[in-house]
């Protein structure tokens, strides 16, 4: 069965689903309708969404077909008139979860999923086999964890030939935590150029006329439904992204929540400064000034703090990229910050950006099944009313120098 493109709105008493499905019959339409649950059938289309509220079926629903444009247009009463429907933007999270045959996180909560089986495929029976060897208590232990929620380990293994165009670690397998801070540490020291900085900031003007630009997040008009969060609008390569990732939820105790937050953080503000640098128009230094200026990319870092976070991200930029303006930094963080303040919506259109700078390029893909695809997912299911993703700067550093970060 093929997931259909679909998208959904809301009036204070309607939801209005929009499911296209061309070179279908309009006779062959099935629906069920049953609170929060909702599905849809036309051969070979099938959609299961599981809503944020509930809806009735009463007699006052009015569907439609056009035949031309292949889109079925379905407006069904809410149970509660005037209720608002949270999250229809969030795509990925809207899907019934399903059964996944991927094993990349060490733990997923499957206790809401049903199981379905894949379609058969062609048994490949000449395939090279080795003796299965039942790895120790101990050998478990000591695997090194990385990745969303440090849920991977064993990655780079397999994937040596990509390791060293990706991150910046050696050995991550065998590498400790602290160990890689270490080595970061000294690999920033080490890139360190004073020529370079001290010519960016006394010949300045390049960096003048790049302050100047303004994302488009900072051009968001408060949405009045969402509770001061900003409007969104996702284009239909990103609800059509959104609709391919696969709905799953992840078991995180406190610690690895406050990691994850803070890895967010410090994904968010390397995107942050790329934009501006580039004035919104991603080039093919994008994924690696993106990646080389997280501390979580590309040396596969779990900060503790937030401060963690400025205090990396300032010292990679003014070693990096080719401005290295501490007022670049200053402005990553206001921008950042205005990212979170605009809601998850907004955070999750810069993530889905970001996979797609990822996607686009060999091998910074692999990032994305490290990172950027579990966040995608991970984001959609944070109740808009949580204050947890406010990234809130304190007072922004007095120097325009950048000395301290350093």
């Amino acid at each position: 069965m093929i997931t259909p493109a679909f998208d959904l709105s809301q009036d204070p008493d309607y939801l209005t689903l929009n499911i296209r499905v061309p070179y279908t019959r309009t006779s062959a339409f099935d629906l069920f309708i049953d609170g929060t649950d909702f599905k849809f059938f036309a051969k070979p289309y099938f959609l299961r969404l599981s809503l944020p509220g509930r809806i009735l079926e009463d007699g006052r629903e009015k569907a439609k077909f056009d035949i031309d444009k292949g889109l079925f247009t379905l407006r069904v009463p809410k149970e509660t008139p005037g209720e608002h429907f949270e999250g229809l933007q969030m795509l990925t999270s809207l899907l019934a979860p399903k059964g996944s045959r991927s094993a990349k996180p060490l733990v997923e909560d499957l206790s809401t999923e049903n199981y379905e089986e894949d379609d058969e495929e062609d048994f490949d029976w000449q395939v090279e086999q080795e003796v299965y060897m039942e790895s120790s208590e101990g050998e478990l232990g000591a695997q090194q964890k990385y990745g969303f929620g440090n849920q991977r380990s064993g990655v780079f293994a397999r994937l040596q030939d990509e390791l060293s165009d990706v991150i910046d670690v050696k050995n991550p397998e065998g590498t400790t935590a602290a160990e890689r801070r270490q080595a970061r540490l000294e690999a920033e020291a080490s890139a360190f150029s004073p020529d370079h900085y001290l010519a960016d900031l006394f010949e300045d003007d390049e960096v003048k006329r790049l302050l100047k630009f303004r994302p488009w997040w900072t051009k968001l008009s408060p949405s009045p439904e969402l509770e001061g969060e900003a409007a969104v609008s996702f284009t239909d390569d990103e609800k059509e992204q959104l609709r391919k990732f696969n709905n799953r939820s992840y078991l995180l105790d406190k610690a690895s929540r406050h990691h994850t937050w803070l890895g967010l953080a410090d994904i968010l503000l390397p995107y942050s400064y790329e934009m501006r640098s580039t004035e919104g128009e991603h080039n093919v230094e994008s994924p690696w000034t993106i990646r080389k200026l997280s501390g979580t990319l590309c040396w596969l870092e779990t900060y503790s703090s937030l401060q963690e976070v400025l205090v990396s991200f300032g010292r990679r930029v003014l070693c990096y990229p080719l401005h290295r303006h501490f007022a670049l930094v200053s402005s990553a963080l206001s921008d950042t910050a205005k990212i979170f303040q605009s809601g998850k919506a907004c955070v999750l259109k810069c993530l889905l950006d970001i996979h797609k700078v990822f996607r686009e390029n060999d091998p910074a893909y692999i990032l994305n099944d490290l990172y950027l695809t579990d966040y995608c997912i991970w984001i959609q299911r944070r109740p808009s009313s949580s204050k947890s993703y406010v990234f809130q700067p304190r007072d922004e550093p007095s120097s325009s120098h950048g000395a301290s970060v350093l």
